[in-house]
């Protein structure tokens, strides 16, 4: 395969939020705004991009036994890094998302990655596999917050344009399961007529 169709395949072909339907605890709790859904999403595609590279590099030195504990030790070192980081950097961003960082740590979509092709292929076709993932769900994290948060608040990004408070269902539990039926819905419509 390709370095182009390794990249590419994250965003729309194994599509974690839309084709593959990983993910979906931090998808539903954290896309309230679109800021949310960024960072959770850049966040998550950090430790992707990571793990699948420190997981390519010593993939045959970790005995089977071990292998998944490894992993997720593996895992859990860049989650920290990430969590420290926001904390510093951006606390407001750390505390809006809560306990959804710690999360990611048990995230499918990067165990899922790690199993399945960082412990297989090489340093950077695991880094570009890891890139195109995590971008993927970041554009699907942002999408989502960027529709929740228009029809829910009648901002964009923080910034308000439409007078009035909008819709509060969109910005509750129910308004995440809603707009990603939908937008799950237009998105595989869009990629069937890409086939």
């Amino acid at each position: 395969m390709s370095n182009l169709k390794i990249f590419t395949k994250g965003l729309i072909k194994e599509n974690p939020t839309f084709s593959l339907m990983l993910g979906m605890c931090p998808t539903l709790g954290t896309t309230t705004s679109a800021v949310n859904g960024l960072g959770m999403g850049v966040a998550t595609m950090f430790v992707l991009i990571m793990s699948n590279i420190v997981i390519s590099m010593v993939k045959n030195v970790i005995p089977d036994k071990v292998r998944i504990p490894a992993f997720i030790v593996i895992i859990a070192s860049f989650v920290t890094v990430v969590q420290l980081c926001m904390e510093a950097y951006v606390p407001s961003l750390y505390n809006t998302l809560g306990v959804f960082i710690p999360l990611i740590v048990v995230n499918c979509i990067i165990l899922g990655r790690a199993e399945a092709f960082a412990s297989k292929n090489n340093v950077f076709k695991s880094m570009l596999d890891g890139a195109g993932i995590g971008l993927g769900f970041t554009l699907s994290l942002t999408l989502l917050g960027m529709v929740r948060e228009l029809l829910g608040s009648g901002s964009f990004f923080g910034y308000k344009f439409i007078a009035g408070d909008g819709m509060l269902v969109f910005v509750l539990a129910p308004g995440a399961f809603i707009v990603l039926s939908y937008l799950m819905v237009l998105f595989n419509k869009f990629t069937a007529k890409l086939k």
